[in-house]
C-alpha cells in the first residue's frame, strides 16, 4: 500500500488526507445520529404520564437528558406552556430548525471530499501525462518503457484513488443525510403529539 502511495506522487497524499477526513466525519456523524434515533412515541408516552400528575420539572430533566431532536422539542414545547399554543408551535419549529442543523454540522466536508477528489485525481492523471511527455522529448528517440513508468503509475493510481475516495464519501453523505430524514420526520410526525401534551398545561404554574 506504501509503494502505491510512493508511486502516486504528492497529489495521493492529498486525496487520502481528505478521505481520511471525510472518514473521520462520517463515523463520528454515524455515532451521533444513532444516538440521536429513539422511539419518539414510546417517549411521548412516557413524558404524557409525568405531565398528567403535572410534574414539569421532572419532564424538563428527563428531556434533557434524553438524546435526539424529539426530546429537545419536546423540552422547547414545554419551556412555553404557559404562552399559548402559537409560543409552542413557533418555540417547536426553532428548535426543530435548531437540530437539523446540529445534525447536519460537519457534512459538508463529506460533500466537499465528493467533489474535490475526483478532480485531484484528474490532475494527478494530467501532472503523469505531462511527466511522461517530458521523458519522451528528453529520451526521444531511444525511450524504454521503465522511463515512462512512473508517469504512468502516477496518473492511474491518482485516478483510481480519486475516484475511490469520491464514491466513499458520497455513499456516506447519502447515508447520513438518509438518516437525518428520518430524524426530521420524527419531528414533524411528534409535533402535533407535543402540542397535545402540552395545550393542557397553559393554566399550570
Amino acid at each position: 500500500m506504501l509503494t502505491f502511495i510512493m508511486l502516486g506522487g504528492p497529489l495521493m497524499w492529498l486525496i487520502l488526507l481528505f478521505g481520511t477526513a471525510a472518514l473521520v466525519v462520517f463515523l463520528e456523524r454515524l455515532f451521533h445520529l444513532h444516538r440521536a434515533r429513539i422511539k419518539a412515541a414510546d417517549f411521548l408516552k412516557g413524558i404524557a404520564n409525568i405531565l398528567h400528575r403535572h410534574n414539569i420539572a421532572e419532564a424538563l430533566s428527563i428531556c434533557e437528558e434524553t438524546p435526539g431532536p424529539v426530546p429537545a422539542i419536546t423540552r422547547a414545547a414545554i419551556q412555553q406552556h404557559r404562552a399559548g399554543p402559537e409560543a409552542v408551535r413557533q418555540a417547536i419549529d426553532q428548535t426543530a430548525l435548531m437540530e437539523i442543523g446540529r445534525m447536519e454540522r460537519r457534512t459538508v466536508m463529506l460533500a466537499i471530499t465528493a467533489q474535490a477528489a475526483p478532480l485531484l485525481g484528474l490532475l494527478g492523471t494530467v501532472l503523469g501525462l505531462i511527466q511522461m511527455l517530458v521523458i519522451v522529448q528528453q529520451k526521444a528517440p531511444l525511450i524504454q518503457a521503465a522511463d515512462l513508468a512512473g508517469g504512468m503509475w502516477q496518473a492511474l493510481l491518482t485516478s483510481a484513488a480519486g475516484l475511490i475516495v469520491a464514491i466513499a464519501a458520497m455513499l456516506g453523505y447519502s447515508l447520513i443525510m438518509a438518516k437525518i430524514d428520518i430524524l426530521a420526520l420524527d419531528m414533524e410526525q411528534s409535533a402535533g403529539d407535543i402540542l397535545a401534551l402540552v395545550a393542557p398545561l397553559k393554566d399550570t404554574p
